[in-house]
């Protein structure tokens, strides 16, 4: 190796753990989401089980760093960084697409997700271990019942993460039945299959013991309409495959056609590599999972409530993609690609500074506030009208980064309970910096 070449590697390595960190720490929630909420609620609550509308994992690898005297909130953020760490450590020491790791990650988009109290920064580091074990099933450096289990283990490990690892799932098994005459294709099918047994027991042993309304509860047809949904998956395309802005400007301007057009270039771009340059068969199943991943999620919509698909939700089926892209730009242009990796840090750094909030001062003005009214260790409410009111969602978002024991109600009598705050309660003697842009 080139030590040119090494110590660009170190440098991209360093200023990426450095901009995760200030990723977090200049936001003014410390980049936290209704969904961190119940992440960190849960994880303070086990082995109590919270909800089943998350799986186990991630709250369960909160618990664990709580034991090494966090709260729940660093321990969220020391999932994220570790889950970096691994995912270039781990192709170091393989020789597993390590120069391609070290530019996936340096992206400010799979920054953002290291940062977030999500449980995509979990999920990460185990789809790695998932294409890692793939390529030595594929390659036949792992064969027979070792080849199975270990396949089917990551891929258990993956659901037990995020339930949209059974499109991983769904997609390990059509490849191995398109490739079933491949000596390796018995070993997917079986391993899907495997997977899938244990989607059946999970739901009926674990979903319906704690809430049999679940299914009911979260399946509806028509929830949306397929023009507004192509233009949701246009633009969560443009921007997941933009490697220098992730985000849209939700009031529109002129600024949206720029980053949607950077994101369609880079796909046809990308789809152009990968037809002129042959896939090995490795290479050919990364990119499978990737696009059957984001395919099965824009389908599942039709009939399940979710988010509109954007850089967080398509991370495990985009990382994949990025590194086989990454590696046929290698192919072409050498060490000239991590420009990419470093314009990609310059625009986050940007970013982060010109939003800039201060997570630290908001932090401890809620903690003062809380011991102040005696509600820094019990269970608390926070009353919105509308989940949509993301103003107010925002300070509740911040309270349950102090004390993770907080619940959203929409019942105005609620508030006459002293555990219940809102909003008004809050700002009345807590002043809160907030982000210029959100």
């Amino acid at each position: 190796m080139k030590i040119k070449e090494k110590n660009i590697q170190i440098l991209l390595v360093i200023i990426t753990l450095v901009m995760t960190i200030f990723r977090f720490l200049l936001n003014e929630k410390g980049r936290v989401n209704p969904d961190s909420i119940r992440y960190m609620r849960f994880a303070h609550g086990l082995p109590v089980i919270d909800n089943t509308t998350t799986p186990l994992g991630y709250p369960a690898a909160i618990k664990f760093f709580t034991y090494f005297g966090f709260d729940e909130f660093w321990s969220s953020k020391l999932i994220g960084i570790l889950g970096c760490l691994f995912i270039i450590l781990f192709a170091w020491k393989k020789k597993f697409y390590f120069r391609e790791s070290i530019l996936v990650c340096s992206l400010f988009s799979i920054v953002s997700i290291f940062a977030f109290t999500m449980s995509e920064a979990l999920i990460l580091p185990f789809v790695f271990l998932f294409l890692y074990i793939s390529s030595l099933i594929i390659n036949r450096n792992l064969e027979g019942l070792k080849a199975v289990f270990y396949l089917s283990l990551s891929l258990i490990l993956l659901y037990n993460i995020r339930y949209s690892a059974l499109f991983i799932i769904g997609g390990t098994g059509l490849y191995g039945l398109i490739f079933w005459k491949r000596k390796y294709g018995p070993v997917f099918i079986v391993s899907a299959a495997i997977g899938m047994v244990f989607i059946v027991l999970y739901k009926f042993l674990f979903i319906d013991y704690f809430n049999s309304e679940y299914v009911k509860d979260f399946l509806e047809m028509g929830l949306h309409t397929t023009p507004e949904l192509l233009v949701e998956l246009f633009q969560g395309l443009c921007t997941t495959f933009n490697p220098f802005i992730h985000m849209a400007n939700p009031g529109g301007g002129i600024i949206n056609y720029g980053i949607y057009g950077i994101g369609l270039l880079n796909i046809l771009f990308m789809i152009f590599l990968f037809v002129k340059q042959k896939l090995s068969d490795t290479e050919f199943f990364y990119v499978f999972i990737g696009i059957s991943g984001i395919v099965c999620s824009y389908f599942i919509q039709y009939f399940y409530s979710i988010n509109p698909m954007d850089y967080r939700l398509l991370a495990p089926f985009s990382f994949p993609l990025w590194l086989i892209y990454f590696k046929k730009l290698f192919e072409v242009f050498d060490t000239k690609v991590y420009i990419i990796g470093i314009l990609s840090l310059m625009s986050g750094m940007l970013f982060t500074w010109l939003s800039k909030g201060n997570y630290l001062e908001n932090r401890k003005a809620v903690t003062e506030f809380l011991k102040s009214e005696n509600l820094d260790k019990v269970p608390l409410k926070f009353f919105i009208i509308e989940e949509e009111d993301l103003e107010k969602v925002q300070l509740a978002e911040l309270i349950s980064t102090v004390n993770p024991q907080v619940s959203i109600t929409f019942k105005p009598q609620d508030t006459l309970q002293k555990t219940t705050l809102t909003r008004y309660k809050v700002l009345q003697k807590v002043k809160i910096d907030k982000n210029k842009y959100q």
